[in-house]
């Protein structure tokens, strides 16, 4: 099987050496659990060690908040933009039209921007954001379904991110995400301590325990030969 190296210290020798090719793998956490700088740090680090080009995918609107978190571990974005290794993206959805239309148009332009680019890497971040558009938990899940299933076809290895109340079980906001992905990588915050468990992995013997790990100058650092108990998680 084909992975793709995560490069994030620690984390790629719990996973037998990296993400499966081609695969969707949920990035769930409460908030301040480090999702986006995870998914950042995936792009980045695939850009600088790997040369391999990728996209960011945002439903927020303030881009300048992606950006801040590059500068804060000196990451620049700049560079790799201008090189044609990493891009960001805006989803624009209007809540008055009609949103599965608009899902469809968007997911036709995010896949020509990776063919262009051409993107082995994706990040959409975050799901959560879908909420403020569809307040119909229903039609929600069916769209969550339709939207993670239509990023597949794309072809690259894609991270999402699920902003979760933080508890120990939460794996994602709506009860749909975390059976529709491949993967799921819960982290989570518990002053002052944070830590990261693989909830699953298709195709792969991954750890089953729960690893501290630790915001450093250059990212996040995963002490994979440590574990801690889950009642330490609160």
């Amino acid at each position: 099987m084909d992975r793709i190296k995560t490069l994030i210290p620690g984390l790629d020798g719990l996973v037998q050496g990296g993400i499966p090719e081609g695969s969707a793998v949920l990035i769930s956490g409460g908030a301040g659990s480090c999702k986006t700088i995870f998914t950042l740090q995936f792009l980045y680090e695939g850009a600088v060690q790997e040369k391999e080009p990728g996209l960011f995918v945002t439903l927020e609107s303030n881009v300048k908040n992606i950006t801040w978190n590059m500068q804060n571990f000196n990451w620049d974005f700049k560079k790799l933009q201008d090189e044609k290794l990493l891009n960001i993206y805006r989803l624009k959805l209007d809540p008055d039209g009609d949103i599965d239309e608009q899902i469809e148009s968007e997911l036709e332009i995010v896949a020509s921007i990776v063919k262009e680019m051409g993107a082995k890497r994706l990040v959409v971040d975050s799901t959560t954001a879908f909420g403020v558009w569809i307040p119909d938990q229903g039609k929600m899940r069916s769209l969550l379904y339709k939207f993670t299933d239509g990023l597949k076809n794309i072809g690259c290895t894609t991270l999402l991110t699920s902003e979760t109340k933080g508890g120990r079980k939460d794996f994602s906001a709506f009860g749909v995400e975390e059976f529709v992905v491949d993967g799921v990588i819960a982290l989570y915050f518990t002053p002052p301590h944070r830590s990261i468990f693989i909830r699953k992995m298709r195709g792969t013997d991954h750890s089953k325990s729960i690893h501290p790990f630790e915001i450093t100058n250059n990212g996040i650092k995963i002490r994979g030969k440590e574990q801690i108990m889950w009642d330490s998680i609160r």
